[in-house]
C-alpha cells in the first residue's frame, strides 16, 4: 500500500475511527491492536491492546493472543481495518450467529471459500490452540481457523470483507464508496 491502511479514510475518517464507531454499540469495549509505540497521541479515547513481548512480530495472530492474555475470560470480535465495505449489519450478524461451543466464529470468504480470520469472533478456549500454533512457528490466522475445522458463515452481502491491499484497489474503493454516500 505504501502507507497506514489503517489511518486510510473513505467515509470522512480514518478506518480506525470507522470500525469503532461500527463496533462501539455492538461490543462492552472496544480496543486498538497495535504494535508497542504505534499511533504515539493519536485516538486518545480509544483504549489500546499493544502487543504483548511474547507475541511480538507475530502479526494478527500476536495481537488476537496479545487480548487473549489481557482479557483471558474475553470472547474477542476481532476486525482488520482495512474493510470499507464492513456494516453493522454484517457486524451484528456474526455476533447473533455466533457459536460459543466453536473456539470460533467466522464467516467463509466470497471470493476463496477460505475462512475470514479478521472479522471473527474468538472464544476464550482458542486461547491455548492459537499459543500452540504460533508455538510451532505459524502465524497465520486464517491456517489456524483451516486447522480448526470450525463450521464457517455464509456472507449475507458478499462484499462486506473485501479489502483493501494497493494503492490503485484503495482508489477504486474510495470512488465507489463514494459515489453510493452520495448517490
Amino acid at each position: 500500500m505504501g502507507r497506514d491502511k489503517a489511518l486510510l479514510s473513505y467515509h470522512g475518517r480514518t478506518q480506525i475511527e470507522t470500525v469503532q464507531e461500527l463496533l462501539s454499540p455492538l461490543v462492552v469495549s472496544a480496543h486498538l491492536s497495535c504494535r508497542p509505540g504505534q499511533w504515539p497521541g493519536r485516538f486518545p479515547s480509544l483504549p489500546r491492546i499493544e502487543d504483548l513481548p511474547a507475541w511480538e512480530g507475530k502479526g494478527p495472530s500476536g495481537g488476537i493472543l496479545s487480548a487473549m492474555d489481557t482479557r483471558p475470560e474475553a470472547a474477542w470480535l476481532v476486525v482488520a481495518c482495512d474493510l470499507p465495505w464492513l456494516t453493522a449489519d454484517t457486524l451484528q450478524d456474526l455476533i447473533d450467529r455466533r457459536d460459543p461451543a466453536c473456539i470460533a466464529t467466522a464467516y467463509r470468504s466470497s471470493s476463496d471459500g477460505l475462512p475470514e480470520p479478521l472479522c471473527a469472533i474468538y472464544e476464550p478456549a482458542a486461547a491455548d490452540r492459537l499459543k500452540a500454533f504460533v508455538a510451532d512457528g505459524k502465524t497465520c490466522p486464517r491456517k489456524f481457523l483451516i486447522r480448526s475445522g470450525i463450521p464457517l458463515l455464509a456472507l449475507k452481502d458478499p462484499h462486506a470483507l473485501d479489502n483493501v491491499n494497493n494503492a490503485e484497489e484503495y482508489e477504486a474503493a474510495w470512488r465507489q464508496l463514494r459515489g453510493k454516500e452520495s448517490g
